[in-house]
């Protein structure tokens, strides 16, 4: 018999044989009385309905690289001209569920990885470890609030949030078999939800390291610690992590702490995890994002590799036995082949690793990796003595042998994802003696290796490469700002009402993986742009990382220049990837904190106030991997624009308005009880760009939102006016959309500008007192309160919205 009380009290006496099972117990005092939303937990289709507003205001475009479906084994099935697969789907289907499958395996990476993080963490630390951040995060974890609908106050609390993540992704990635969704809009819905649970997925691992781990707790001033490829002291023995997870790299550091000898190694990491460790301990450095992996490998620096999971080269093992670096793999995400060495002794897998008995090994057992990998580094180091350090060849004749097998058959460049000139670089050398061409395609290659492999001589290209721009390499260093976690509710008290009224014209968040030509420098004018302009700049990861590289005339990067306050000209690195979760986090403690939105389980009203009032746009520049996927698209949901760079156009699918149909262009306004048309702000959802130039005046114009006050729209189109002049060299064509008065035109170029209005748009103009009377989408209304949900407007106007 089973008996269950959800509430109440009840006496047991005199019971024998009774097993009770009590299953969470909620003390009275920890209750949380705001009200449940409308949506906690919410399935597929709870949200669908916010879903197709956004879709249909930004109808997804798509641009196929191929016509063909390979999905499964009926195909493949040509899908060119209106043509059906044997499965019955069409184009716009077919690529919808790419789209879906992408953020699904973006989504599935960032909870995996929370999950192996959190069941960890309670087995270690017990699941009653309070979820402290600080005593300026009272708003603890937004997301999940907003989503799930708990306040997690223990680590055993966000087991809640994970399963439900977990539950979504697999119910998404069911839709995705043959035989179900026939709906490219649908499918779309589909991946805005999946990309939901990405950030639920990011904030649980962030927090839980955060917790556990004792990172960094929303401190604006962490220290800066070194990066880039000159960091490492070559007399010592240098360790490497590449990845994505902490918890294998952390006990090597407190195993040399607690020797006493972390001082006498370097351990330095790449990638995400080298974000981690510095939140960690900041004795420990950043060599670089992903492009580094091989150049790190290849130069010798390495008395022994660590890998954990994600974004690690699929040949790393190949490489690390190239030049004799013992690889110790940590992940079940990544075997890669080695054996499973969890039951040996630790002096035996020593042996086994420095003698070259076995290249690599299986090690998934933290502790024993914190002892294996200094004892590895420490004997491979006392074998060289060091010699091999910042070496790409032996010798330089063995670099010219290399330059001289060259015969200018171009398949390298044929074989570049950008065509890199290598074949001008080699004949230059060749005839002059001068590396200076290849040196100049160092700072260019992304050092992929692929056009190693088309090399009919077996060229060592990269190599070749990293020698020739040596100096370069070597000096390029200098200081990223540790990962500070989340924003703090101050913070946001402080700047959430200039954001949402426009006086802080903006938030740009720099996220994803810059791995492209001249990222660095590239990243670094743009950012610098909107930071002189007093936006937040806001990053995590690779990005953040690429900026810690780049420095200015004087040494410096916009680390040192500029400081790591969520405030006007700040620039805040959150972490890592998981730490993307901070970003949509302070979005949403804007809604909640400044304006006083209920979060619990309500995530339509939240996305919506977002949407309308929070000028912040996402942007990556470098590839667009499944996780940034996830992360862009889960921002598109809360109603955050994105842009990405070159490599985004790969996924073949953007998120456009068409401005040129306004009817499509409305909102409830909530003050007036009436539908108002708006001007179309922001006009796209996820949009791609090919240059830096055209990046900024994206940003800059994604930013403007309908809330804004006179004031912060003269500001806005200030800022996007000059950047277009600036970058451009134009004003651009769609500016006058955003005017809503004379207010709102910049003061500086005011008359002109109502020249323009009158002379070809045809707007009545009083000029005796320089007056717009008629022409505007609309006029501004300071008590303007826009909504695009239904519920929100009767929630608060008291009544059904008009038709």
């Amino acid at each position: 018999m089973a008996f269950e009380l959800k509430k109440g009290l009840f006496a047991i006496d005199e019971m024998r044989n009774v097993s009770i099972k009590i299953g969470k117990v909620i003390d009275e005092a920890e209750e949380w009385d705001e009200p449940m939303g409308p949506t906690p937990k919410p399935g597929i289709l709870e949200l669908r309905k916010w879903d197709h507003k956004l879709l249909d205001r930004f109808e997804p475009f798509y641009a196929p690289m191929s016509d063909y479906c390979n999905l499964c084994t009926m195909g493949p099935c040509d899908l060119s001209m209106n043509k059906r697969g044997a499965c019955g789907i069409d184009l716009k289907t077919a690529k919808a569920r790419l789209v879906t499958i992408a953020c699904c395996i973006g989504a599935s990476a960032h909870t995996a990885h929370a999950r192996h993080l959190l069941d960890h963490l309670i087995e270690e630390y017990g699941e009653d470890t309070p979820i402290d951040l600080g005593p300026d995060v009272n708003v603890e974890a937004p997301n999940i609030r907003t989503v799930i609908g708990i306040r997690p106050r223990t680590l055993g609390d966000l087991r809640e949030a994970l399963d439900w993540a977990e539950k979504e992704i697999v119910k998404v990635l069911h839709s995705v078999h043959i035989g179900n969704e026939e709906s490219y809009i649908d499918y779309e819905s589909k991946a805005l939800h999946v990309s939901m649970a990405d950030h639920i997925g990011m904030e649980v691992a962030d927090i839980a390291q955060i917790v556990a781990f004792n990172l960094p707790k929303a401190e604006p001033d962490t220290p800066l610690v070194d990066t880039g490829f000159g960091i490492i002291d070559k007399n010592k023995p240098v360790i490497v992590v590449v990845g994505h997870n902490v918890m294998y790299s952390r006990p090597i550091m407190e195993y040399l702490e607690e020797q006493g000898r972390i001082d006498d190694f370097e351990i330095a990491g790449l990638c995400c995890t080298a974000h981690d460790m510095t939140r960690v301990n900041a004795k420990t450095k950043i060599f670089g994002p992903l492009s580094y992996e091989l150049r790190v490998i290849r130069s010798g620096l390495p008395d022994v590799m660590v890998s954990d999971e994600q974004c690690i080269r699929a040949d790393l093992l190949e490489a690390c036995k190239a030049v004799g670096i013992p690889l110790i793999a940590t992940s079940d995400a990544a075997v890669r082949g080695l054996p499973d060495v969890s039951d040996w002794p630790v002096d035996k897998i020593v042996d086994a690793l420095v003698s070259g008995k076995l290249p690599g090994v299986f090690l998934p057992d933290p502790e024993k990796v914190g002892q294996v990998a200094p004892l590895v580094a420490e004997a491979m180091f006392k074998k060289h003595g060091g010699d091999r350090k910042y070496r790409f060849f032996a010798t330089e004749e063995d670099m010219w042998n290399e330059i001289n097998k060259c015969t200018q058959c171009m398949n390298c460049v044929f074989t570049c994802p950008h065509n890199l000139r290598i074949d001008q670089g080699m004949a230059h050398a060749q005839k002059t003696k001068d590396l200076s061409k290849l040196a100049d395609l160092q700072e260019r290659c992304i050092s992929c290796g692929k056009c190693e492999q088309a090399c009919p001589k077996n060229i060592k290209i990269i190599n070749v490469i990293m020698s020739a721009g040596f100096d370069q390499l070597y000096n390029r260093t200098g200081k990223t700002r540790v990962g500070r976690g989340p924003v703090q509710d101050t913070e946001i008290r402080n700047v959430g009402q200039p954001i949402v009224m426009g006086q802080i014209p903006g938030v740009i968040a720099a996220v994803g993986c810059p791995n492209y030509p001249d990222y660095a420098s590239d990243l670094k004018v743009i950012l610098e742009e909107f930071l002189r302009r007093k936006y937040i700049v806001v990053t995590s990861g690779c990005h953040a990382m690429e900026i810690g590289m780049t420095k200015d005339e004087d040494g410096q990067t916009l680390y040192e220049k500029y400081s790591g306050s969520f405030d006007a000209g700040g620039l805040v690195n959150v972490g890592s990837c998981v730490s993307n979760s901070h970003i949509s986090g302070a979005a949403i403690k804007i809604a909640s904190i400044f304006a006083m939105r209920p979060l619990r389980g309500n995530y339509a009203e939240i996305a919506d106030y977002v949407f309308n009032r929070v000028g912040a746009v996402g942007f990556s520049w470098g590839p667009y991997s499944h996780k940034a996927a996830s992360i862009a698209t889960g921002f598109n949901r809360l109603g955050v624009p994105v842009v990405v760079g070159p490599h985004g156009t790969k996924y073949r699918r953007a998120y456009i308005g068409r401005y040129y149909k306004p009817e499509e262009w409305w909102v409830y306004d909530i003050k007036t009880k009436s539908k108002v048309n708006i001007e179309p702000a922001p006009d796209s959802l996820l949009v791609a760009v090919e240059t830096k130039e055209e990046a900024i005046v994206q940003l800059a114009r994604l930013a403007i939102r309908p809330n804004d006050t006179s004031l912060g729209r003269q500001i806005k189109l200030t800022h996007y006016l000059e950047l277009s002049q600036k970058y451009l060299g134009a004003l651009p064509d769609d500016w006058y959309l955003y005017v809503r008065s004379e207010a709102d035109l910049p003061l500086k170029m005011k008359d002109e500008l109502l020249h323009i209005l009158e002379s070809e748009y045809g707007w009545k103009i009083d000029w005796s007192k320089k007056k717009i009377l008629e022409g505007p989408i609309r006029g501004f209304d300071a008590g303007f309160n826009p909504t695009l949900v239904e519920e929100v407007y009767e929630k608060y106007a008291g009544e059904k919205p008009p038709q």
